[in-house]
């Protein structure tokens, strides 16, 4: 059994488990990652999960988030410009859902509202019958997101403070994760897909939220922020009508299988 799954699912794990979501301690353990004595951490991440490090810019960091958050070459992610194309904020495992009675996540115990998820009833309402992108980051994944298409930010950051669940699939089907944690979003306008809110949810120990910040028009490609250490998740709202996905993504969805997905790739196709 690994450990999600001792921390959700047993009685020993969930005690422990009070402890390890609790801000406090997350706040902690990025004080470590930011000191220059977590940089002996690095080689050993690097090799656990089989990181191609000539894939990034730089070769030094001084602590762990500076390695966590490090650039990628661009050639290595190039974002499709395509006006039709959505494109992918992030690296990420990827799992699509139609929203509908206000269900932006319909998983066994821990389904939720857009409602809950935004804190904004009214807002919620426009996306009934659109759909969620839900992009799950691992540890080894690009930590950095950027705006899926051209857009005017309808917003300042919204911030919602929470805890800091782990984002692995042995906590999201116990707990409702999303309206739980720590999370941020923003409005857009795009000029493609019409209005969409782009979320990032925080992680345990540390997930931490880093926006820009910019001005009222951003580009599609532009980066919005990045994570420092912890798994991660973006959430994408569309309306309904304004984004084509492949049916394949919700029968992967359906059978519990997360797609993988680059940054900038295409996802879908405006109507």
């Amino acid at each position: 059994m690994d450990l999600p799954r001792i921390l959700y699912e047993t009685v020993p794990g969930r005690v422990l488990l009070r402890l390890l979501i609790d801000s406090r301690v997350s706040f902690l353990a990025g004080r470590l990652m930011d000191s220059r004595l977590s940089a002996v951490l690095i080689p050993g991440f690097i090799r656990r999960n089989r990181i191609e490090m000539s894939d990034y810019l730089g070769t030094s960091y001084p602590t762990f988030n500076d390695f966590f958050c490090r650039r990628i070459d661009p050639e290595k992610r190039p974002v499709d410009q395509a006006g039709n194309h959505l494109a992918a904020p992030c690296d990420g495992l990827l799992s699509v859902y139609r929203i509908s009675g206000g269900l932006v996540m319909p998983v066994k115990q821990s389904s939720y509202t857009v409602s809950e998820l935004l804190r904004d009833e009214r807002l919620a309402k426009e996306f009934e019958g659109g759909t969620s992108m839900v992009f799950r980051l691992c540890v080894h994944h690009y930590h950095r997101y950027i705006f899926p298409d051209s857009a005017r930010r309808g917003s300042e950051e919204v911030h919602i403070d929470g805890v800091l669940h782990t984002v692995r699939p042995a906590a999201l089907h116990k707990v409702p994760v999303f309206i739980e944690n720590t999370r941020e979003y923003v409005v857009l306008e795009t000029e493609h897909f019409g209005k969409m809110i782009q979320m990032e949810v925080g992680a345990m120990l540390v997930g931490r939220i880093c926006n820009h910040r910019l001005g009222e028009r951003v580009k599609r490609g532009q980066e919005k922020g990045y994570f420092q250490y912890g798994g991660s998740t973006i959430i994408l709202l569309a309306k309904r009508g304004a984004v084509q996905l492949s049916g394949k993504l919700f029968e992967a969805t359906e059978n519990q299988i997360e797609i993988p997905v680059r940054m900038g790739q295409k996802i879908g196709v405006c109507r």
